[in-house]
């Protein structure tokens, strides 16, 4: 009989934690437990990639009247539903949940529905008061929005929170410039709402493909984003009756003065002053905070019991996951490693097969697919032009047309299709498209990336026409070299 209660003890119920569990359990018959403090799912199912991605094909409609006018249909756009669509959202949201229960339940997890905390390196200690061993444990806690550290900052919202508004803001004030901001800053446009969006950046979507991300800025603008770069916050607090409103600027987005309200009664959820760096003062009926976010590791018993944390409170793990103590791993956005869904699920894979199948298996972070999902998105796998630059010589390949359907409906969007390919060895080192269903589209391109694709083999593949994709086999002379 083993000297612990467990084989496996997982911390976390999102997408990284439950595959590991249920497979250490169900493919090796591992005696495993898992303790969620919140709901099963994490971040992604429950206040991420799910809810956000049914938000897009929501915004997506509004602008559908105008371009079927084109192709000869008469559509009228009657109002947004938020409380009709939240609830479905909701009610998707709970199913999901139950399917990740049922997953584990039917691979014999044990499942604690309590917040776990590390009392030594095989002990774990739950919120109801119970205390178990585990010869292994496994942190996927996750990671959480963060405000910035300013006065009122209270007063705004995270993304978290936007799934579980009561109503949609007739205005909002978007504080950020990445995936987070401006995914939401395209959704909230989609749906009605008048958004207006400060980054202290010279560009949005740092760390992408300069060339793609600009494209993505001007099509925010053309959404109706009113997008500021170089701009930040500098002061936040309640809008009440006698404010000086002459620093008020009169195109705010919403009326300031109908805001007018005793002190006493200022709801603290009501409407927002907002003071930027350019010296503005703006009035907003809410206020976003996407500006970052942080590892789960607060009170967790870790760096009592030696387990490293970086700068940030992530994890330091190696290449198989493992922490400084031998019996404790962490995957996922705990470790601030690259925090996408896919990736924490490819991470509990592998620590089950080094861990429970014998077979040592390092995480693969290299050429990872993914998509920004503004209006148009992006997708992009490997290096931006600028990354490649800075190691080798390189040829670019690119072209950004009018794609066929909007062009017909005389819509001025523009889509961008890149390759980004070694001058010596011919290799493509990257791939960027911005476009309708674009993360659809590098999906399938990263898999001939990821296998070493050079140009040529590009070259090679017969084109499907008529599609916007067929451009990424067609480009045969390079725009840029060097």
């Amino acid at each position: 009989m083993s000297e612990f209660d467990y084989d496996l003890f997982v911390i976390g119920g999102g997408s990284g934690g439950v595959r590991a569990a249920r497979v250490a359990a169900g493919e090796t018959g591992a005696k495993v437990a898992l303790a969620e403090a919140d709901r099963y799912g994490g971040t992604c199912v429950i206040r991420g990639c799910v809810p956000k991605k049914l938000m897009v094909f929501a915004s997506s409609y509004s602008g559908l009247p105008e371009e079927a006018a084109a192709y000869g249909w008469d559509m009228s756009l009657g109002a947004f539903d938020w409380d009709a669509f939240s609830s479905r959202m909701r009610n998707e949201l709970d199913r999901l949940e139950g399917v990740y229960r049922n997953l584990l339940d039917g691979s014999g997890v044990k499942m604690f529905d309590a917040r776990a905390r590390l009392k030594d390196p095989h002990t774990i200690e739950l919120s109801t008061g119970e205390t178990v061993t585990a010869k292994h444990i496994l942190v996927a806690t996750g990671g959480r929005p963060v405000r910035p550290e300013m006065p009122n900052a209270d007063l705004g919202i995270v993304s978290d929170d936007i799934f579980n508004l009561e109503t949609l803001p007739k205005s909002i004030l978007i504080i950020g410039g990445g995936y987070i901001a401006c995914e939401f800053a395209c959704i909230l446009a989609g749906l009605g709402v008048e958004v207006t969006q400060y980054y202290r950046g010279a560009q949005i979507l740092r760390g992408f493909d300069d060339e793609a991300r600009g494209l993505i800025a001007e099509s925010m603008r053309d959404l109706g984003v009113d997008l500021h770069t170089g701009t930040n916050i500098v002061e936040m607090s309640c809008f009440r009756d006698g404010d000086d409103l002459e620093d008020v600027s009169m195109d705010a987005p919403v009326e300031a003065a109908q805001y007018g309200m005793p002190e006493e009664d200022a709801p603290k959820d009501g409407p927002i002053k907002v003071k930027a760096t350019n010296g503005r003062v703006r009035v907003f009926d809410q206020v976003l905070f996407a500006t970052g976010r942080a590892p789960n590791t607060a009170d967790m018993g870790l760096e009592e019991i030696g387990v490293s944390l970086r700068r940030g409170g992530a994890i330091e793990v190696d290449d198989y996951s493992q922490t400084a103590v031998p019996s404790v791993y962490a995957i996922g956005d705990v470790t601030d490693r690259v925090n996408l869904t896919p990736v924490a699920i490819r991470e509990g894979m592998a620590f089950v097969e080094t861990v429970f199948k014998g077979n040592p298996t390092p995480v693969d972070h290299d050429l990872i697919p993914s998509a920004v999902f503004t209006q148009p998105e992006m997708g992009t796998v490997g290096m931006t032009e600028e990354q490649a630059r800075d190691r080798e010589e390189v040829d670019v390949y690119c072209t950004s047309f009018r794609p066929m359907q909007s062009a017909f409906a005389e819509k001025t969007a523009r889509v961008l299709m890149k390759l980004v390919v070694s001058k010596e060895n011919r290799t493509v080192l990257g791939c960027h498209i911005v476009a309708p269903n674009a993360g659809e589209i590098i999906q399938l391109a990263g898999v001939a990336i990821k296998m070493g694709a050079t140009k040529e083999d590009f070259d090679r593949t017969v084109a499907v026409h008529p599609t916007m994709s067929e451009e990424i086999v067609t480009m045969r002379k390079p725009v840029r070299t060097g």
